[in-house]
């Protein structure tokens, strides 16, 4: 059992942390409003603490579960609390409109979240090209990973299999741009080819 940190109290958050509190770990969760981060808490199992925004996490990995238009934000008001942690962005800076990805050319959005994160934290990207709901199902789906630190991502595999997901690693956190573009494709899909939003993507491996 372990703690583990998560920034946010949207749909996806809920979703995350449903799924570590029912692996067995205890969740801490923080948001900018202390009233919607202790109604996520008392959603879930007893242990679930709340923490303050700002302050250190108490968890070693952190899961930054906010839109990518506010994490540039979230990660500022945190500063140096976020060294030596592992910070996993689950972020998609997709255009309200579809139409493409708002990530400066060449970069990706985790990339630029690295950019501002004290030199002693890690960032891995995963749980990106998953629907909340579908998550919370439970079930054994893939997950893709990236970044650059190897001691990080194994870190994030082993999270990740503790709660019951298949961790896939796609490389270094320049990959993050090729999750993200899936990411995008996901939402494309569901809404036009799939005609449904239960869809998960898996890896036929052998």
């Amino acid at each position: 059992m372990r703690t583990i940190s998560i920034v946010g109290a949207g749909k996806m958050a809920t979703a995350i942390a449903g799924r570590i509190a029912n692996a067995g770990h205890n969740v801490e969760v923080v948001n900018r409003d202390p009233a919607r981060a202790r109604a996520l808490a008392d959603r879930l199992a007893a242990g679930t603490t709340t923490g303050a925004y700002g302050a250190a996490p108490a968890g070693d990995i952190v899961i930054l579960a906010v839109p990518y238009t506010g994490a540039a934000a979230a990660v500022a008001d945190f500063g140096k609390a976020l060294d030596g942690k592992v910070i996993i962005d689950i972020t998609n800076p997709v255009a309200p409109d579809l139409s493409g990805l708002v990530t400066p050319h060449g970069s990706s959005g985790a990339q630029e979240i690295a950019k501002s994160l004290p030199a002693g934290a890690h960032v891995v990207k995963a749980f990106n090209t998953m629907f909340g709901h579908v998550l919370a199902k439970g079930g054994r789906l893939d997950a893709f990973i990236a970044g650059d630190d190897a001691k990080a991502k194994m870190r994030v595999s082993t999270f990740l299999e503790s709660l019951g997901l298949r961790p896939l690693d796609v490389g270094g956190l320049n990959m993050a741009q090729t999750l993200e573009a899936l990411g995008l494709m996901m939402i494309g899909l569901a809404k036009s080819g799939a005609g449904t939003w239960d869809v998960a993507l898996k890896v036929e491996i052998g």
